[in-house]
């Protein structure tokens, strides 16, 4: 019987289907990672005008991405039933929802300045942020479709190959970064919008990619046949279980977003060491991001078949790895923080080190929060597991927005810790949320 596993069983199973889903994070991380080394290397103002810009696409791609998340549970439970049709059905509206939204986000992209002057940035980094945006505008097209390619593949347990169509798009972003911002091999140096453009020409070749591999690898599910034909009802299921999803993950990196915004009004240099501290926590949160998608197909399978002592086993197995994780992380910040931020610099910079001396102790807050960060990200996949996604919306804008954001202003502004107490708020958001989201998988539980 499967709920008579034993906790090492659990967390084996945990990390076979997570680890590679970690890595497939990891890699597509490596392609933003990529862009603020490069974007460092090539000229601050570049880096501090993409860390502006990234912040206003990411927001636009993650609500987008709750239609690619929510493919997970349904198609793991069609999948778990024999399903074919019902496979199909949901991802094809996945794909359609997905396309929808990109193009309706074009025009925010496309006139991107005005929206970021009017957020209380410098001309200058308006300007640089939308010759970026302009080329991101045309990028989140297929980068939601992959989205919802690699959810698909992922409820089907197929994790490797969405590892390794992730690693080879980032080695592809790295190559194309080098050439196109800095102008290398005869190409035109296009500095920031050099990384726009590497970003899109990756994008493309991976959808390429992954349509090549469903279509031949699994022709069962004929994904792509009359793939024009609208069903109304899937794409209902679809948007209903998703926009909740999009919502969530809006309330969180819509705190981010606003966070770099606010630390752009002490300046250049804090938004710089501000923008390199936020890469080096979000790469290791990327590994609590995988777990908790495993989390999420481990604990729908159980819910599916009614079996909650192996729901509970599994959810506390994922909560205890998070943890691991998580302690190891803040040692490393806590201990070695400056090699880390050398990383993103160039030695010659007038500013670098400004950067430093106050990037290191964005480090240690940033070591701070990833216990927090990695329990509400893990618990949000577990309520996806059985299907609660509206609840979990509401938790995450009241500890985001009624908590983290009103704390961040006050720390940083009112008194006077600047960057640091930006980053406090942040803390104490997060923190809200891990313990409501797991108050809430608690309850649910109990009901189960």
């Amino acid at each position: 019987m499967q709920h008579r596993m034993s906790y090492p069983q659990h967390a084996r199973a945990v990390l076979v289907l997570g680890l590679p889903l970690v890595g497939g994070h990891l890699a597509q991380f490596a392609v933003q990672l990529v862009d603020t080394i490069m974007l460092g290397w090539y000229a601050v103002e570049a880096l501090a005008a993409q860390v502006l810009a990234g912040s206003l696409y990411f927001v636009l791609f993650i609500v987008g991405s709750g239609f690619a998340w929510a493919v997970v549970p349904m198609v793991a439970s069609a999948h778990a039933q024999e399903d074919e049709v019902q496979v199909r059905r949901v991802t094809r509206m996945g794909l359609w929802i997905s396309v929808l939204f990109g193009v309706a986000c074009l025009p925010v992209f496309w006139f991107s300045a005005p929206v970021l002057r009017a957020l209380g940035q410098e001309e200058a980094l308006a300007r640089l942020g939308q010759d970026y945006l302009r080329v991101m505008g045309f990028a989140i097209l297929p980068h939601l479709v992959i989205m919802v390619m690699k959810s698909y593949l992922s409820a089907l347990e197929r994790t490797q190959i969405v590892l390794w169509l992730s690693v080879g798009g980032a080695l592809l972003n790295g190559v194309l970064n080098w050439i196109l911002i800095f102008g290398r091999w005869g190409a035109p140096e296009l500095g920031i919008a050099g990384a726009g453009w590497a970003s899109l020409i990756t994008a493309i070749a991976t959808v390429a990619a992954v349509t090549v591999y469903a279509a031949r690898i699994l022709p069962e599910h004929a994904l792509f046949q009359r793939i024009w034909r609208p069903d109304p009802e899937a794409f209902w299921r679809v948007v209903r279980l998703g926009l909740p999803i999009g919502g969530t993950s809006l309330a969180e990196t819509g705190l981010f977003a606003a966070s770099a915004l606010m630390v752009g009004w002490l300046g250049t240099v804090p938004l710089a060491a501000h923008g390199i501290a936020l890469q080096v926590a979000s790469a290791t949160f990327m590994i609590h991001l995988g777990l908790a998608n495993a989390a999420t197909i481990r604990v729908g399978n159980a819910h599916g078949r009614n079996d909650t002592p192996h729901l509970a086993r599994g959810a506390v197995t994922v909560l205890v790895i998070s943890g691991i994780v998580a302690t190891l992380t803040i040692a490393l910040f806590v201990l070695v923080p400056r090699p880390i931020l050398s990383l993103f610099l160039d030695p010659a910079e007038p500013d670098r080190l400004a950067i430093l001396a106050l990037g290191v102790g964005l480090m240690a807050m940033a070591g701070l929060f990833q216990l927090a960060d990695g329990g509400q990200v893990v618990a949000l996949g577990l309520l996806r597991g059985v299907q609660d996604t509206r609840m979990p919306m509401v938790i995450a804008a009241i500890s985001y927005w009624g908590i983290g954001m009103p704390a961040s202003y006050l720390l940083g502004f009112t008194f006077g810790f600047g960057a640091m107490g930006v980053w406090a708020g942040l803390v104490v958001g997060l923190m809200a949320a891990a313990i409501l989201l797991l108050m809430r998988f608690r309850w649910m539980l109990a009901r189960l």
